[in-house]
């Protein structure tokens, strides 16, 4: 059976658009896997905080080495890393704020990506002397975006700093395999709008039964 781990990241409750997104894919999991386990995660609701010093000096401390403050200065995240382990396929409800990530949904990638646990640090590799760690994970990002033109060709393309920042650190999640469908023009509320967010909803069962082989791969991808 597959967990999803869902990660909603709007400080929005039912006008976020990106929330409903992420509800319709899972509950259209549901209903071709009744018996998939799902872990919720809300960090638009309940932001994970700032990283701090004290957290950096802790996360590079040996484990065997650390305080008991230490310990609980990293309680979240190994909790937050836990539920990323635990996950076959990572749901992310994810609005772009100022071209990019939310404060909430950025503190979350911080937590769990952490050295010895999601990645490992080698100067015997050369240039490149980060590792992932985990490794077979697929990601969908099912995003919102005020304006338009972000996806590769677009006028905005340059400016989109949120998935093209998700997909770069899902690397260091052990992502293997990512999807996104996203809702453009929200901010114009017009009939490209509403034209997009029918499209994202269509695609969402497309997408939902490729993920689980039901299907064979099909573009979904919603810009």
């Amino acid at each position: 059976m597959t967990t999803l781990l869902h990660i909603d990241a709007s400080p929005r409750g039912d006008r976020s658009v990106s929330r409903k997104l992420s509800k319709s894919f899972v509950e259209h999991w549901l209903t071709h896997e009744p018996g998939a386990t799902i872990i919720s995660r809300d960090v638009g609701r309940a932001p994970p905080p700032l990283i701090t010093e004290a957290w950096v000096a802790a996360a590079f401390t040996a484990p065997g080495d650390r305080t008991a403050e230490q310990n609980d200065e990293l309680r979240l995240s190994d909790e937050l890393i836990d539920e990323l382990e635990r996950a076959n396929v990572i749901v992310i409800g994810a609005p772009m704020h100022n071209y990019g990530m939310s404060a909430a949904l950025k503190s979350w990638f911080d937590k769990v990506i952490r050295i010895d646990k999601t990645f490992s640090f080698d100067l015997a590799r050369g240039d490149f002397p980060l590792e992932p760690i985990l490794r077979g994970k697929t990601l969908v990002v099912l995003s919102s975006r005020g304006e338009f033109g972000f996806g590769p060709g677009g006028v905005r393309e340059s400016m989109n700093h949120l998935e093209t920042h998700i997909f770069t650190c899902a690397h260091y999640l052990g992502v293997q395999e990512s999807h996104l469908i996203a809702v453009d023009y929200q901010e114009f509320n017009d009939e490209r709008y509403r034209r997009s967010v029918a499209d994202a909803f269509a695609a969402i069962p497309v997408l939902v039964r490729q993920c689980l082989g039901i299907d064979g791969p099909v573009d979904v991808a919603a810009e």
